[in-house]
């Protein structure tokens, strides 16, 4: 069986290129004002969830490769 890995589509990149976003700020910028910056959207964000965020970026970018559809 032979992987043949696709182009993720758009809204997979999006989402991937958000959790990274979160991830970075989460960890780089004082949590703080990151908290209060992503508390606007009913979110609470603490370091641990920072790294998931990091974790799961790349993640769902190999998902989206190797499953069609994602």
């Amino acid at each position: 069986m032979r992987l043949r890995p696709n182009p993720p589509r758009m809204i997979t990149v999006l989402a991937a290129v958000a959790l990274l976003v979160i991830g970075l700020a989460g960890t780089l910028v004082p949590l703080e004002v990151v908290t209060d910056l992503v508390g606007q959207f009913g979110f609470e964000l603490d370091r641990d969830l920072a790294y998931l965020a990091l974790f799961l970026s790349p993640v769902l970018l190999v998902t989206g490769s190797l499953l069609p559809g994602i």
